[in-house]
Parts: structure tokens; sequence; C-alpha cells
């Protein structure tokens, strides 16, 4: 398939991953390999298929399995890294942040306010270093461009005003709060399959369950994880995006992974939290652990930055030291303290940082790199979810260098993904706000389900906001597989073990025949 072919759907499904595979098999150099289907991953292969290039991206497993799962799902501005003096990184994570609100992806983000309880433990000092650091984002928003329309000011509130925000915080020395505004996604993975589906709609071959071996700069073995077939493709470019697993297709690069781990609740549990609950860590100046509303009505916390040595595993867990750190630094702000007993799940990612000395991980520096090995593979690493786009565009400028690719200029600083409204158009949609919140313009689409097969409408379990038309597009439109693929990352009901369970018979009975 060519960039910007007349019959690109951004449909995925099981008959076009196995159309497109025969396809490939039949030969034929394509100008792109991406190895990889987290948010770079897809995020290059659209970038490139945007450009005109005949892309081809594989994942060995599904999309976002990986890390590009396992985040805060905040779009941060680069707040953190001024203090470090990461002028560059800083903006540049302000100007992404502005183009995914405002431009690429306004139905999948949105405004998210942080609030910083004024309690008798943070000192004159500290307060006075989030003001100055507030202070600092509002230029950052600034000088990105970023209309206080969408990123309001930051600001001091009121006691009563920090608890509307955040209702559990201790009342006793309660001096208000101060307020600064960041960026939240609705769910990481729900980007990264948008991401996937421009991409394809773009051109690009999106084919998961797929494992690259033995790559060069211009070959890689494919092996078809359902089929155990394999094929030898061509490409005259292979980008290796493959995060925390880049050594592996790479040796010549060294990774220093670092493990962000979050708890999960109940948003009972922080009784109406509307807010990001931001908590100095104490004895450090520039950290802190946050509490913000999530889906399905949970509240994620976070968030550690641990050293993590040795093989990385498909699925990174938190450890007992880490939760205990999270509970005991949250607990510092509220009135009654969270115990294990209120944590319905945890989940852990691992941070793909290239090894730069002896500095701890917290240190590293989050700018990504591109580098090119002796076999000719271009590897991007490093970075944050936020920068993907600036990523992307980085290693098709120099895959086109390397090996002298006929692309366009890149275009995906205007290039709505998939579903993208927002404004008054998005006001105008005809669904339920979750549904335009998760889908977009396409929530238009699974209502249409549920009123062509009423039995659609139904929740996919007690108590549960996804209906089984959420399921159904999974499958048809979305690249789902199996129940998992669903389940854990098409939604995020997999998460805790009893909505798992709960949603397992429907997710399982979405992959049957009609």
């Amino acid at each position: 398939m060519t960039g910007n072919s007349a019959q690109a759907s951004s449909a995925l499904n099981a008959a076009r991953r196995q159309r497109e595979l025969q396809a490939l098999g039949d030969g034929g150099t394509i100008d792109l390999l991406v190895i990889g289907g987290g948010i770079t991953g897809a995020g290059v292969a659209l970038d490139a298929a945007a450009r005109g290039l005949r892309t081809v991206l594989v994942e060995k497993q599904d999309l976002a399995f990986g890390t590009s799962r396992w985040s805060s799902k905040l779009v941060h501005g680069g707040l953190r890294y001024l203090a470090g003096g990461g002028v560059g990184i800083a903006h540049e994570s302000a100007v992404e942040r502005d183009i995914l609100l405002t431009r690429t992806a306004p139905h999948l983000t949105r405004a998210l306010p942080q609030v910083v309880p004024l309690l008798p433990n943070i000192g004159a000092a500290q307060k006075a270093l989030v003001r100055i650091g507030f202070a600092a984002g509002d230029v950052l928003r600034r000088t990105a461009g970023t209309s206080p329309a969408v990123l309001p000011r930051s600001r001091r509130v009121a006691a009563a005003e920090a608890l509307r925000f955040a209702p559990t915080v201790k009342r006793a020395g309660l001096r208000g709060g101060l307020v600064a505004w960041d960026g939240q996604l609705v769910d990481d993975a729900r980007l990264v399959v948008a991401i996937a589906r421009t991409a394809a709609l773009e051109g690009a071959s999106i084919l998961t369950r797929v494992e690259a071996s033995d790559v060069t700069g211009t070959t890689a073995t494919l092996r078809d994880r359902l089929t155990g077939e394999t094929l030898t493709v061509t490409a005259r470019s292979v980008v290796n995006a493959t995060g925390v697993w880049a050594d592996q297709v790479d040796p010549s690069i060294e990774l220093r992974p670092s493990r962000g781990t979050h708890l999960v609740f109940d948003a009972a549990a922080f009784g109406g939290l509307s807010a990001s609950l931001t908590v100095p860590i104490p004895g450090s100046t520039s950290r802190f652990v946050f509490a913000f509303p999530a889906a399905h009505n949970r509240v994620y916390l976070g968030l550690t930055d641990e050293e993590a040595p040795g093989p990385v595993p498909d699925v990174p867990h938190a450890t007992e030291s880490e939760i205990d750190f999270l509970l005991d630094t949250v607990n510092t702000v509220l009135r009654e303290p969270l115990t294990r007993k209120d944590i319905r799940a945890t989940f852990a990612g691992l941070r793909p940082l290239l090894r730069t000395g002896g500095d701890s991980t917290a240190d590293i520096s989050r700018e990504h790199a591109i580098l090119t090995s002796p076999t000719g593979v271009i590897t991007v690493v490093g970075g944050k979810l936020t920068t993907y786009r600036k990523m992307a565009e980085d290693a098709v400028d120099a895959a086109v260098a390397h090996a002298a690719l006929p692309a366009t200029p890149c275009r995906t600083r205007n290039l709505p993904l998939v579903g993208a409204v927002s404004g008054a158009f998005r006001d105008g949609i005809a669904a339920p706000n979750r549904l335009v919140e998760r889908y977009g313009s396409e929530a238009a689409t699974i209502l249409e389900l549920t009123r062509q097969h009423p039995f659609m409408a139904v929740p996919v379990g007690p108590d549960l906001d996804v209906i089984g038309a959420e399921f159904a597009f999974a499958t048809t439109h979305e690249g789902a597989l199996d129940s998992d693929d669903i389940l854990d990352r098409r939604t995020r009901l997999g998460l805790v073990a009893a909505d798992r369970a709960a949603a397992t018979p429907a997710a399982e009975a979405a992959f049957e025949p009609a």
C-alpha cells in the first residue's frame, strides 16, 4: 500500500491485517519499516505515511502494549524540567502540549487543574518555590502560544475552593491552595490507537502480532505470531521504536530504564476529586506525587522514579516499597489516611532512558535521541509521551536523510487524528459526553450501532460505564484481535480484577460470528 492511497481507510481489523500481510509477502521494497507499536512507533508511521512514504509498522504484541499504556495520562507542559535547567525540553513539551490540546487530539485531551493545598507542613520556602514554578509554567504556556481559554493562568485560591477541587484534603490549618493548569489525556492507549488509525488512513500498514528479527538497516525477518509464517522484507530504511526493548533490536544502545508506578482507587476514596491533587514529596523541592481523576470512575495516584535494572518484563509490577511511598506521601495531606485496602489495582511502566553516567534516573534528561547503528538501523529512544510527535518528526527526518527517501515535508503539526473534534462542533455531537470523550466525532458511529443492535446499548458488566457497541467497534475499527486487547488497551476495564471478570464474557462475545 502506498502513502495517501485513495482506498485507504482508518479502520483496523483482522481482515485488513491479513490482506496487508499477504500484500507484503508478495514482495517489493517499502520505504520505511517501523518496528514498535507504542506511541513513538505509531507517531513515526503517521509522519512517514503523511509524507507519502510507503510505510509498514510491525508490533509483536498489540498497539500500546508497553510503556505507552502505563503513563500518568497527563500532557505535561515540561515545568519539571525547568528546575534542572532543561529550558529546551520544557519549551518543546509546552509546544507539543498545545498541538495536542488544540489541533491534533482535542477530543482525547482536556485541561486539568493542579492544586497544591497550603497546609502547615508546607513551609514558606517550599510555598515560594511552588509559586515560582507555577509562574514559570504560565510563561511556558504563553511562549507556546496556548490561550488562557485553553489553559487558565495559575492563581491562589481560598480554602473553600481548594476543598471543592479536592474534598478529602485536611481542613485543619488549610490556608488555601495554589492552582495551575496542565493537560490530561482521556487515555494514553486510546491516543496510540488514534495515531495508528490516522497512519492507516494515510496509507500505512499497521500489523500487530508480527515480530521482527534479524533486523538490519534495510531488511528484517517478520513472523506472524498468529500463524507462525515468516517472510523477509526489504526496506529503504528501518526505524527502531521499541522503547525499553530498543537494545534488543540494536545492541549498540545502552538503556537505563526507570520505573514509574501508580496506584488505582475508586473515585469515592477521594470524595469526587476534580483536580490533580499535587503533593510535595517530603525533603524534595521539585518532586511531587499526584492523585487525579481517571476514566471509569477511578483515581490514579503516582508517580515513582526508581531504577529498574535487569531483564525487561512484558508487564512491569509495582514494588511494596513504591506502594508504601505513594500512600505515605499522599496521606500527609488527607483527613482520613488511605490504606492498602483502598487500593483497587496498581500499574507500573518503564521509561526508556539512555544510560548517561552515574546520575539517578530521576536526574537523567528526558530529551529524546535519534541514533544510527553500525548496520544502519535508526533508533529513536528517550523522550516522553507529550513530545511523541516531535520525536517522530526527527526520526523520519533522519531516515529521509540517511536513505534519500522521496518524502514531502512533515505535516503532523496540523494533522487532526481520527475523531478529532473540539469546541462547538464537539458540543453538537448527539451522543453522551462519555462517548464523545473517548471517540470524538466517531461517537455517532457508536450510537448508530446501538440503534441497529439495541443489545449493544447494554453495559458490558454491572456498574461499568462501557457498552457493548464499544467492544464491537474495537474489533471492527480499532484493531483489537482478542479480548485482552479490548479489556487492557481499547478500554482499561482489565486494570481492576473485578471489572475484568465482569466484562470478560462480553469481550469474548465481541469476536463471535454475528
